[in-house]
């Protein structure tokens, strides 16, 4: 008797104890049904609640709750008190024209039986098949790109954990329901939610809001993706700087040129001191350290968006170690102000040239020439048998163009995804073609060169390029982030991330893992030290090889 008396008491225990959720489960459950009545519920979509500061009491009521029957009656009734919900005939009805991409697609939280009952969760289903189309009070729609509006601004500055919330609940859902590569983040994207809200709830001061609001723009993995904040410049990257320019290769960086302050004092460095170890960090510690709040779409991605800040400091000086003539050696050195450093101006780029005396080799900056430029560019090189493209840049929109001169024909060159409006986290495919009808297109050798700084425009350009059928590509991965962007504020500070999905014409990603080039050729230490470009270099051998 006393054995079955025991296991009663420990069954209802259990079942008891099952009911009961935590902190961070309510606001994560709060947080999803907050953001789905947002874009989904017509009333809401509309305009017609004051949604943060319908978020606001939320939060604060959701503090004394502590099961899951308590939480589910604050959910139905405040559902209900949205307004009713007419049927949509058109919300069953899907475009039997467009091909659509589901991989970012999931609402399943909503049957989650741990946090939802059968009510809510039919009350939220209702919604969704009965959802809000057309016109969005929080969502505009430029042809087929989508930027957000009606947004409220509470300042850069600590509030309260209330305010802190609602900042990280409005991006995670931007990033739910709009960014179109949620699917390829390393972390899945529930996952951030339930990690960040204890960050959040912690944060108690400017700075620290500023940090943790960058650590989750970082977990977006998006090259694109950034947070400006001239807090977290001044305080974590610093004031001050090493007055040196420097090149990454190897996991160290090169020195290329000295730069002269305004105070004319000496720097103990010399041009080509290979540099691999600043105030006892290795360059790899650097990475990972600055790394945690600096979004990159790969590897390669985040040393290009963090290498300009290695000899940044508050401090008036760093030490160094690095290799000179064969030699270790540890070095301190001064930091100046920026104001103090006299930058010097860059050389005039060629746009165009021909690189040999007999012209059969043409050479093409990217990043510089213009479209005005272009007719001008290929009546020159146009009888030379390899035209180098060089897009080691970021192009000047000159894609088009460029296309219909060089390319034979009309071709896909990318698949583009599109968000779908009328069904928010749902994209659409389409194919994009370039280029036309032309027997005098190009017929030497189009070769590309690419590497990290290749990103966005330059990566769609270099997918164009592929379609010569005389193209090669050489260097290293691209940046691995396409697609328009979507400009936008997180607790007033400026940020943005992908908006459109970019793949090749067959489907495969280029998200992540950039451009693979038909010939790999990285910088070398050795080679900057010689005042080599390996990658130029090795182009001009395919060209005269073929290999």
């Amino acid at each position: 008797m006393r054995k079955i008396s025991l296991f009663i008491l420990f069954f209802f225990s259990l079942h008891f104890s099952a009911q009961l959720l935590s902190e961070t489960q309510k606001l994560e459950s709060l947080c999803k049904v907050w953001g789905f009545l947002k874009y989904y519920h017509p009333h809401v979509a509309k305009g017609d609640f004051e949604w943060d500061q319908e978020l606001l009491k939320k939060i604060d009521e959701v503090e004394n709750i502590r099961d899951k029957d308590q939480l589910n009656e604050l959910y139905f009734n405040w559902i209900n008190n949205l307004g009713n919900v007419d049927e949509c005939k058109k919300c069953s009805k899907e475009d039997k024209e467009k091909v659509y991409f589901l991989r970012n697609f999931d609402l399943n939280w909503m049957n989650d039986q741990h946090l939802f009952n059968e009510k809510v969760s039919r009350q939220l289903s209702f919604i969704q098949n009965n959802r809000n189309i057309g016109s969005n009070h929080y969502v505009g729609n430029g042809g087929k790109k989508v930027y957000f509006k009606n947004e409220n601004s509470y300042g850069s500055k600590f509030i309260s954990k209330q305010i802190n919330l609602l900042e990280l609940f409005r991006y995670w859902n931007l990033v739910e329901y709009f960014f179109p590569y949620k699917y390829q983040t390393d972390q899945n994207w529930n996952d951030v939610l339930t990690e960040m809200i204890p960050k959040f709830l912690s944060v108690n001061n400017d700075e620290n809001y500023h940090l943790t609001l960058a650590e989750l723009v970082t977990k977006v993995d998006d090259s694109h993706a950034f947070l400006y904040s001239s807090l977290i410049n001044a305080n974590l990257y610093g004031r001050r700087k090493v007055p040196v320019e420097y090149t990454y290769a190897e996991g160290k960086l090169v020195v290329t040129k000295i730069l002269t302050n305004k105070l004319n004092e000496e720097t103990p460095l010399k041009k080509g001191d290979v540099i691999y170890d600043v105030n006892g960090r290795t360059i790899s510690q650097m990475v990972n350290s600055l790394g945690k709040y600096v979004p990159a779409s790969n590897s390669w991605g985040k040393i290009t968006k963090v290498k300009s800040l290695f000899l940044f400091s508050n401090n008036d000086s760093v030490t160094v170690k690095i290799e000179r003539d064969g030699q270790n050696l540890s070095l301190s050195t001064k930091t100046y102000l920026l104001k103090d450093i006299v930058w010097e101006k860059p050389s005039a780029i060629q746009k165009w040239k021909f690189l040999d005396a007999d012209q059969k080799t043409g050479y093409v900056n990217m990043g510089i020439i213009e479209k005005s430029d272009l007719d001008d560019m290929y009546r020159e090189l146009k009888k030379a048998k390899s035209i180098i493209f060089d897009l080691r840049n970021y192009p000047k929109q000159t894609i088009f163009p460029l296309s219909r001169m060089i390319l034979p024909e009309k071709s896909i060159y990318y698949q583009f995804n599109f968000p779908e409006t009328d069904y928010l986290s749902k994209f659409y495919s389409a194919k994009n073609t370039i280029g036309k009808k032309n027997p005098d297109y190009y017929k030497g050798n189009v070769v590309v060169l690419a590497d990290e700084n290749t990103q966005s425009q330059a990566e769609t350009t270099t997918m164009m390029f592929k379609q010569h059928p005389k193209a090669k590509v050489i260097g290293s991965n691209t940046s691995g982030a396409n697609g328009d962007i979507i400009r936008f504020k997180i607790a007033d500070l400026d940020t943005c991330f992908t908006g459109l999905g970019a793949y090749y014409p067959d489907g495969r990603e280029t998200q992540r893992i950039g451009i693979i080039p038909d010939i790999v050729v990285k910088p070398t230490v050795k080679g900057i030290l010689e005042r080599k470009d390996e990658v130029l270099e090795r182009a001009l051998e395919y060209i005269k090889t073929g290999f």
